[in-house]
């Protein structure tokens, strides 16, 4: 038996039987390496690698200050923003939750992050409104996946330690994908919308109800301009720009909007060092595992195989695409990327993808992976905050996760979409 079989048949054996994927992807790195003769106290080494890196710093920082943004009033005057400017229309509600969720992405880096804290908000104001509860954790748990498009993105961050590629060009590259996939989100549920006769919140729109809210929330609103902007202008690195977002949010919760108080701060300090710490012990079982496979070509006998089963590039990003979002119905997204990425990317890179494009395209893979069962995270929060069955939420996101996929081919098939922007803000900021 080969140390790939070893691999494999302890990694599934775990999974099947109920075992954490860390304590999986561990104790098969572990079986292998005892297999093959290497000395175990590598793994101490691997453990040590995977978190001795300036970029990966940038994780606990995102997720503290997307923790932080509740408490200091941000998330409300977002969401009171979207809807001043959708809830007239059509199933503004819902369209007013998308725009929301887009918002807050653009702060938290959070798939799970983004629906708890939209959904708490939206999710009972489209129950109040006739949305059936089904629909709107659908919307919430479906739109909830742009925190981890949008730049910052923790994904994003974690894809780029693992494949050592710019988080910066990253960041950059997912914001049009991003834009699409709300745009795909916003139209499905205005057809859908139509069909249930979902109407507006009851007023017209105002210019000045508008301009009030965005006043309200001008500090809000500036959060993602500093961040992002100070990224893309080369001003600070996302490492940086992470701490940066950390004392904005509490200089505004705490002297201008007057809302932070030590409770919250200590809740999300507790929440951000549970996720860190799962998220650090995945990485460094998932990067042990990876080290394996590429010892033992690995992807060099999965890119053989695809080229004599074919060499048409869109049938490979389709062949990706469908195992990708296979892989998010079982796998959650941290473990995912660090999983696939040492397997698939020198396979994309031997078909001549840029890791750039192909990093996106994963990440809005895994966007998906959110609001699809059985695992689907971002189902389970609304789920429990709508207080309704995922059967009932699962049925009602299939529209929305179809237009998805739709988005995601038109990115792998067309990495201008991707590409652009990184190299139009390069040519201009060098």
């Amino acid at each position: 038996m080969s140390v790939t079989a070893i691999l494999f048949f302890t990694f599934g054996g775990l999974l099947l039987i109920g075992a954490p994927i860390s304590l999986s992807l561990g104790a098969a790195a572990l079986a292998g390496m005892i297999y093959s003769g290497m000395p175990i106290e590598g793994l101490v080494e691997i453990a040590y690698t995977s978190v001795n890196s300036f970029p990966i710093m940038a994780l606990p920082a995102f997720i503290l200050s997307g923790a932080l943004m509740e408490s200091a009033g941000i998330s409300r005057r977002l969401v009171a923003v979207a809807e001043a400017l959708a809830g007239p229309f059509v199933g503004g509600m819902a369209t007013s939750t998308i725009l929301s969720c887009l918002f807050f992405g653009a702060i938290s880096g959070s798939g799970p992050a983004t629906t708890a804290a939209v959904g708490m908000l939206m999710i009972p104001a489209m129950a109040r409104h006739g949305y059936d509860k089904g629909y709107a954790g659908a919307v919430t748990s479906s739109s909830g996946g742009l925190g981890v498009v949008i730049p910052p993105s923790i994904p994003m961050v974690i894809y780029g330690v693992t494949a050592s590629q710019s988080i910066s060009d990253l960041f950059i590259a997912g914001f049009i994908p991003g834009i699409m996939l709300a745009a795909g989100l916003m139209l499905m549920n205005y057809i859908r919308a139509k069909q249930r006769k979902y109407q507006g919140d009851g007023t017209k729109l105002s210019i000045k109800k508008v301009i009030v809210t965005m006043k309200d929330g001008f500090w809000s609103l500036m959060a993602p301009v500093i961040i992002l902007g100070g990224i893309y202008t080369g001003l600070f690195t996302p490492t940086e720009a992470a701490i940066v977002s950390i004392f904005y949010t509490l200089f505004v919760g705490i002297f201008i909007y007057r809302e932070t108080e030590l409770k919250g701060v200590m809740k999300a300090l507790e929440n951000t060092t549970w996720i860190t710490g799962r998220v650090l012990i995945i990485m460094f079982a998932a990067l042990a595992f990876g080290q394996l496979l590429t010892i033992n070509k690995i992807p060099d006998l999965i890119a053989q195989g695809l080229l004599n089963f074919t060499d048409n590039l869109y049938v490979i990003w389709a062949l990706i695409i469908v195992f990708l979002l296979f892989m998010g119905m079982f796998m959650e997204t941290l473990a995912t990327i660090m999983l696939v990425t040492p397997v698939l990317l020198p396979v994309m890179v031997s078909f001549g993808v840029d890791p750039i494009h192909f990093g996106v395209v994963l990440v809005c893979c895994c966007e998906i992976g959110f609001a699809t069962p059985p695992l689907g995270e971002n189902m389970f929060i609304a789920s429990g905050v709508a207080r309704t069955t995922l059967e009932d939420i699962s049925l009602n996101a299939i529209p929305f996760v179809f237009v998805a996929v739709l988005v995601v081919f038109a990115l792998a098939y067309f990495p201008a979409l991707t590409l652009w922007l990184p190299e139009v803000l390069k040519s201009i900021f060098g």
